[in-house]
C-alpha cells in the first residue's frame, strides 16, 4: 500500500508559478507518475504524467508550461507550474499506477487557485 500526499497548492495571480510536490510512503520507482486535475463544474482531467523511465508527456492545455519531474530516491514527483492562467484552478490530484500488476494509488489533492 502507497499513500499519496500532495503539497504546495495555493492562490496565485495570472502568470506567476507553482511547485506542487508529491510524496509517497513507499517507493515510486516502478510506478508511471501522473498529475489529474479537476475544476469547479468539470470532470477529472489528466494534465501530465512522467513513466518509470522518466519520460515526460503532457495536455496540450499545460505544454510548455508545466513539467514533472520524479526523484525516485526521496519517493517524490514535482509538477512545476508556470504562466498560470485562471483556467488553471483546479484540485490537483497525484496518481501512482503500476499497471503490470493492476496497482494503482491516489492522493487526496490539493487545491490550486488562480486568480487576480
Amino acid at each position: 500500500q502507497v499513500q499519496l500526499l500532495e503539497s504546495g497548492g495555493g492562490l496565485v495571480q495570472p502568470g506567476g508559478s507553482l511547485r506542487l510536490s508529491c510524496a509517497a510512503s513507499g517507493s515510486i520507482s516502478r510506478f508511471d507518475m501522473r498529475w489529474y486535475r479537476q475544476a469547479p463544474g468539470k470532470e477529472r482531467e489528466l494534465v501530465g504524467g512522467i513513466t518509470s523511465g522518466g519520460t515526460g508527456n503532457y495536455a496540450d492545455s499545460v505544454k510548455g508550461r508545466f513539467t514533472i519531474s520524479r526523484d525516485n530516491a526521496r519517493n517524490t514527483v514535482v509538477q512545476q507550474m508556470g504562466s498560470l492562467k485562471s483556467e488553471d484552478t483546479a484540485v490537483y490530484t497525484c496518481n501512482a499506477a503500476w499497471p503490470l500488476l493492476g496497482m494503482e494509488y491516489w492522493g487526496k489533492g490539493t487545491l490550486v487557485t488562480v486568480s487576480s
